[in-house]
């Protein structure tokens, strides 16, 4: 019964103390714009010296690869 007492006070500091963070990151702008980088991960950016580069120097992209033969493809 007696840790209630500290218990149900610190809560509520931990609870001030959220809300707080919570209203201080909307009014700073945080939440503006949720689409831009869930977006950012799907497309790939290319370097802008890619363009520079001849085609035999850029590296090539992934599925460009051919597997090599000691490892087994899955």
């Amino acid at each position: 019964m007696e840790s209630l007492f500290i218990l149900i006070p610190l809560a509520v500091v931990i609870v001030t103390i959220a809300v707080g963070v919570f209203f201080w990151a909307v009014k700073s702008g945080q939440y503006d714009d949720l689409n831009t980088e869930g977006q950012r991960i799907l497309f790939d950016e290319k370097p802008k010296d890619a363009a520079l580069k001849p085609k035999s120097q850029q590296t090539p992209k992934v599925d460009e690869v051919e597997p090599k033969e000691d490892r087994p493809s899955f």
